[in-house]
């Protein structure tokens, strides 16, 4: 241990040497000096933060490092304390305190605060800030600025792009290992978005017919594409790759032997049908959809059980926070009252695709005592080969054993982003002042980076994701700032295809082709073949298998089923599926100053961005908002939340599989607005009339904790009170952010409920008590003290938290029965707490009640809206938006205040263990830390675990002072 202590040291002070030196492989190092000077309007009061840090590239010494002394390279974590203690620091917050928790995100870099500059090329300079290490990248040809972006990108997350260049190929295990999670994730995205490389190909040669935008786009996607492997090279002569590299086998830690394999455009493709997928999309859920209204049907007759699937579908619940609130409406997704072409599943007939063939050793299926003996003889193997590795390793054998990504990154729902804007109206200077971002979860190197970009038709700051850096995606020009929450409007849609056989024998469920135009055609089949044997880091014992999508004219097969007897396959049909590429030029609109100067052609940029996101907008004098996204026109007879025939006449009008383009909405068909009083976003409904592609969009949302805090700042600046400052807007947003939705919008009625009546027994009062003294405080949960690691009401938050799964059950399950109840929990979630346990029963989808520890995002999932509305008719309020059917006690009040006080003592006898049991992070019954946020490390840095809080990942704080 003492030479490996000394190897250790002597290598991390090579390593930091090297780092620091190596920053300008290509060329000799240049003294410190200020990236060019722009003009900057907004004063020094633009703000911004993403951690844990910018620095996502460690050594394999550096890694060795961080697991055997807990060191960590500069800028690996520097941003993730200020973001953590705004938790404790946000009551008596001022403007001038938010450099405390923000860093300055003014555009340049001051000459006494650069920490080294270099130049890859001689027309592009790469200044680095002290604060936090982040790439300024200034060009004097536009050439020469996409190099420096794409080698800056690949100086602080080489490592990550690779796994998503990876992933979006569904082929992570073959290059990371065979972990479960990797081969879970991998299957994901090859479901998504199977592609062929010519198909690849193809989409970047769609972005080239685009005009002079697209011929631009290309061009610096290429020139981005050089830089990244400029630096592959020079860090691979230098050694200063990420270790992981060595970790995983792509390289020999001794040698040096082994190679990281050079980007190419057709990887742009793959990462970016990765980001679509993950924040992007939305839709797709049309056979769930169906299998709950089914089971209303059959429950309560056709007529009753419509009324029911549609009261708890609140796709367009009148009584739902909406973004847009100026009087307008977007008329989008609505049923019509007699939809035609229906393709409902017969009862028990659903079957999923098979996407997994011939999978041999780690993934065979253990089916005799011979099989499982050898498959154990070869694990021990396996592990033993694994084990082989240096000393100086030994340390690090098996940390990629759970894999490099969570395996559910895309099949569990994701609640990301929010936004505060407010008109410079209601403001302390007259101008208008914006706290948004994007929650794109937590990940130790984060998937965005942060960065700077000057160069001729360039002017931008902010965050972009990793691998896709050409452009800022999220952030700042001169003048102007621009941010966006996840929309997930329906773009996906189901299809029904007939199946038959080519050699005219009856069809069954199984065939392997499909009535296209009347005649039959083979479905196409897309594989992907994976391989993997142990490594250091991945000590999972070899295995390989083939993963197979099938694909239609109407999309993706999903699933097989028969409808009215007839064998039938369900499609999935993204209207951007083969159209990943396509968003690039809205992306360089925004960062174009010539392109975007106003409101309106801020909107017109976002038009051209066709992945499902609300984009907001702040200047100094005026604040918009559009919703983007490819939104197909359908037939007005057709329902778009249930599976349709595969039939023209049911299909997106003028759809054509050729190309893989149909119709689409007009710009002015989407919610858009301009100068509204104040917008909110926290994924919720965008506008009157856009109807909700998900179960769970009503009257109880997230959002509303949002909006009641903006909404009582604007209405005290209207009556001559108190402006709005962007440390008040700060304060909106980390309030809602610390705050239960279940206590703050739902508790009032539970308790509501309990005390239509005396409470006469000692500890039931007892109990109620201490949850009111929990609603009194605020319904928070947030430390008595800062560094406490215990929370104020602690007793009352942990009974909540049980009590919150037994009295959704108490309340619906034996009203619904059981094939309606498990029908629904299949298609939302009961809950989704900042633990991620306490979920209740889970059927369904693998999406559904998915127990997501340590993720800070919560509460956008759940059953809160069918509580609140249930509750509220039992106390005889006749809310809008109400269930169709009473539940809670069978609509007796008196019934529902029995079952509401047995769950309630039920919940008070759990243990602390039992509602908060034990992870790889916490101890049993720690119900701070299992609240906590990690940063999910994506390579060897792991970080210290941080304080709650529902809150976006990237978050900028921005108010301007003048314009162009």
């Amino acid at each position: 241990m003492r030479r490996l202590t000394q190897w250790l040291r002597a290598a991390a002070g090579a390593a930091a040497l090297v780092t620091v030196t190596s920053l300008a492989l290509p060329a000799a190092a240049s003294p410190p000096r200020v990236a060019a000077a722009v003009q900057d309007y907004c004063g020094g009061q633009c703000n911004d933060i993403l951690p844990p840090g910018e620095n996502g590239n460690a050594t394999l010494a550096d890694i060795l490092a961080n697991k055997v002394f807990g060191t960590r390279p500069a800028h690996t974590d520097d941003q993730l304390g200020p973001y953590s203690s705004l938790v404790d620091g946000y009551t008596g917050l001022t403007d001038s305190a938010l450099s405390t928790y923000f860093d300055n995100s003014s555009f340049g870099v001051p000459a006494n605060q650069v920490e080294s500059s270099i130049s890859p090329r001689s027309d592009v300079t790469i200044v680095r800030d002290k604060a936090t290490g982040t790439p300024h990248i200034t060009g004097t040809t536009r050439y020469g600025t996409e190099f420096g972006a794409g080698y800056a990108a690949a100086q602080d997350r080489l490592w990550v792009m690779d796994l998503f260049r990876h992933v979006g190929r569904g082929e992570l295990s073959s290059f990371a290992g065979g972990a479960a999670a990797n081969r879970q994730l991998e299957q994901s995205f090859w479901q998504a978005a199977p592609y062929t490389e010519a198909e690849l190909q193809e989409q970047i040669d769609s972005v080239a017919n685009e005009g002079p935008r697209g011929q631009q786009a290309l061009a610096d996607a290429q020139a981005y594409i050089d830089g990244i492997n400029a630096y592959i090279t020079s860090a691979y002569n230098s050694r200063t790759f990420p270790g992981e590299y060595d970790l995983t086998g792509q390289i020999n830690a001794i040698t040096n032997a082994g190679s990281i394999q050079p980007f190419k455009l057709t990887d742009l493709v793959a990462l970016s049908s990765v980001i679509g997928a993950l924040f992007g999309s939305g839709g797709g859920n049309q056979v769930q959809s169906a299998l709950v209204k089914e089971a209303a049907d059959a429950k309560y007759g056709t007529t009753q059980g419509d009324q029911v699937w549609n009261s708890f579908r609140e796709s367009e619940a009148q009584s739902a926070v909406t973004t847009v609130h100026d009087g307008q409406s977007f008329s989008y997704g609505q049923d019509p009252a007699s939809p035609q072409g229906l393709a409902m599943p017969d009862p028990g007939s659903l079957t999923q695709q098979q996407l997994i063939f011939d999978p041999t050793g780690s993934t065979a299926s253990a089916t005799t005592a011979a099989s499982r003996a050898a498959r154990t003889a070869s694990r021990t193997t396996d592990a033993a080969v694994a084990k082989k590795a240096p000393a100086k390793l030994r340390p690090l054998v098996g940390v990629f054993d759970k894999g490099v990504l969570p395996g559910n990154l895309l099949t569990a729902k994701h609640g990301m982003s929010n936004a505060l804007v407010v008109s410079g109206k209601y403001t302390d200077d007259g101008h208008p002042v914006a706290v948004f971002g994007p929650q794109t979860g937590y990940f130790a190197p984060q998937l965005l980076m942060l960065e700077e970009i000057q160069g001729p038709g360039i002017s931008a700051r902010g965050a972009a994701f990793a691998g896709l850096s050409f452009y800022v995606e999220l952030g700042r020009g001169p003048d102007y700032s621009w941010s966006a929450t996840s929309a997930g409007q329906d773009i996906d849609d189901v299809y029904a295809v007939k199946l038959c056989n080519t050699d005219g024998s009856p069809a069954t469920k199984d065939s392997m082709a499909y009535l296209l135009s009347g005649v039959c055609t083979p479905l196409t089949a897309l594989e992907r073949d994976d391989s993997w044997s142990p490594t250091t880091a991945d000590s999972t014992p070899a295995g390989s298998y083939r993963l197979i999508m099938y694909r239609t004219a109407y999309g993706l097969v999903t699933a097989r089923a028969t409808v009215g007897g007839v064998p039938v396959a369900y499609t999935s049909l993204r209207s951007t599926y083969m159209h990943e590429a396509d968003s690039i030029i809205g992306f360089q609109m925004l960062n174009d100053p010539t392109a975007v100067n106003s409101p309106q052609t801020f909107q017109q940029a976002a038009q051209h961005i066709d992945l499902t996101f609300n984009w907001f907008y702040v200047d100094d004098a005026h604040t918009a908002y559009y919703n983007s996204g490819r939104n197909p026109v359908r037939p007005a007879d057709v329902a778009a939340d249930l599976p349709e025939w595969a039939d023209p006449a049911y299909a997106w009008q003028n759809w054509n599989p050729t190309t893989w383009t149909a119709d689409y909405t007009p710009p002015a068909q989407h919610p858009q607005s301009v100068d509204q009083d104040y917008y909110v976003s926290w994924n919720n409904k965008q506008a009157p009339g856009f109807a909700s592609a998900n179960f769970g969009d009503g009257p109880v949302h997230r959002a509303n904790m949002l909006d009641s805090r903006v909404k009582a700042l604007v209405t005290a600046a209207a009556a001559s009170g108190p402006k709005v400052t962007r440390a008040t807007l700060v304060q909106a947003m980390e309030s809602a952010g610390l705050t239960d939705l279940r206590g703050e919008d739902v508790l009032p009625q539970l308790l509501a409920v309990i005390d239509s009546s005396p409470v006469s027994d000692p500890g039931q009062a007892a109990l109620v008590n201490q949850l009111q003294g929990w609603l009194s405080d605020g319904a928070q949960r947030r430390e008595t003290s800062a560094g406490s690691h215990t929370y104020a009401d602690a007793s009352a938050i942990q009974t909540f938290d049980a009590w919150w799964p037994l009295l959704v059950q108490g309340e619906f399950q034996s009203g619904m029965g059981s094939d309606l109840f498990n029908a629904m929990i299949g298609a939302l979630q009961i809950n989704e707490s900042p633990s991620g346990g306490q979920t209740g029963p889970s059927t369904g989808p693998v999406d559904a009640n998915e127990s997501i520890p340590h993720k800070g995002s919560s509460f956008q999932f759940g059953w809160w809206s069918y509580v609140n509305l249930d509750l509220r008719a039992v106390l005889g309020q006749h809310p809008a938006d109400a269930l169709a059917q009473p539940y809670c006690g069978g609509g007796n009040l008196s019934a529902c205040r029995q079952m509401l006080l047995t769950t309630l003592q039920q919940a008070a006898a759990e243990s602390a263990a039992t509602v908060y049991p034990a992870d790889d992070t916490c101890s049993a019954g720690d119900q701070w830390c299992a609240d906590s946020i990690v940063q999910r490390a994506l390579g060897g840095i792991t970080d210290s675990n941080s304080n709650w809080q529902n809150r976006p990942t990237y978050q900028q704080v921005v108010q301007y002072t003048s314009h162009r």
